[in-house]
């Protein structure tokens, strides 16, 4: 069975949408898939042993120009692609308008997707040909899994979900390396942030744990700010810039993760890393850190990240270090 994946973005929803392809696998062990996603996360889906091609897709990039030649052209040469595979199934888990008219509707098979009382924007699934009620009160992973479930024809598991990705990260680790943490430190909202002398606070405490420190960035104002969260610590390493793939190897090989709400901590989940992600302003009920040994701390009151405490999140770290 051959099966295309609409799921474009963000980095979150596309590795939420891993355990389905291995539930997906394990109920038929025929099955193949192709994949639709952002250009930008385009590596992930290719770290799954069930996916055989991945499609790139720019729509954030060319909306800024959307008829500008290249663009254009662009799109054309995504639509031959799109259409040059006849599909047994497609499913599209974006559920959102822009997906489902812009990809969904130009496939060539059965398009499956969220019914209006389910999809994130409702219009969405005027363009499925098999709409299915999908239950909104329950983690994206189990959400999808649900979804993808139903539409290839198999009861969903009762077990937790496998990303059937460490794996592929695993095998290329080296054993003998010093155990380091990665602390995952940038996040695109202001009031997802950790203040930056808490971070200094929570590197001077670990001093003693003799563990190195890793500090990975993005954007040139994250480089920046990892210079000021490493300066006067020998033992911390601001990491180059790296591509997603080398990102994930860093995070496969550390001892433990300290992070924000950010893209990254999902993927550290995904990797089966021990991770403490830090919750402000956001609710990690049904979009947290989904996985083995995977920790939420939010505030006691309110919801400022100012109000975890340094000293909180050593003490959990501690306790993960064992």
């Amino acid at each position: 069975m051959q099966v295309l994946i609409v799921k474009t973005s963000s980095m979150g929803d596309v590795l939420h949408t891993l355990p389905a392809l291995t539930d997906a696998t394990q109920a038929i062990p025929s099955i193949r898939f192709d994949w639709v996603v952002e250009e930008n996360f385009a590596q992930i889906p290719s770290w799954h042993p069930a996916v055989d091609k991945v499609l790139p897709v720019a729509i954030r990039r060319w909306r800024k120009h959307w008829f500008g030649s290249q663009q254009r052209e662009e799109r054309v040469l995504f639509k031959r692609e799109l259409q040059s595979r006849q599909y047994d199934v497609v499913i599209d888990a974006q559920g959102l308008i822009k997906s489902a008219a812009l990809v969904t509707r130009l496939t060539r098979g059965v398009k499956h997707g969220q019914n209006s009382r389910s999809a994130r924007e409702p219009f969405a699934s005027w363009w499925y040909d098999q709409r299915h009620e999908i239950d909104k009160k329950q983690h994206a992973v189990e959400h999808t899994r649900e979804l993808f479930a139903k539409s290839l024809g198999y009861e969903k598991p009762q077990t937790q979900g496998d990303y059937a990705i460490a794996a592929h990260f695993l095998r290329e680790a080296p054993q003998d390396a010093a155990p380091y943490l990665v602390f995952l430190h940038a996040t695109t909202r202001d009031n997802k942030h950790w203040p930056e002398s808490y971070w200094r606070d929570l590197i001077a405490l670990l001093q003693p744990s003799g563990l190195r420190i890793k500090l990975p960035w993005g954007a040139e104002h994250e480089h920046q700010r990892a210079l000021r969260l490493a300066e006067g610590f020998a033992y911390v390493e601001v990491l180059p810039k790296l591509t997603l793939e080398a990102v994930a190897r860093e995070l496969a090989g550390a001892k433990a993760v300290v992070s924000v709400d950010t893209g990254l901590s999902h993927l550290t989940a995904a990797l089966e890393r021990p991770n403490m992600t830090l919750y402000g302003p956001t609710d990690p009920g049904l979009i947290g850190g989904y996985g083995q040994n995977q920790y939420a701390l939010c505030p006691s009151q309110g919801d400022s990240m100012a109000d975890i405490s340094t000293q909180v999140v050593a003490e959990r770290l501690e306790k993960i270090l064992g």
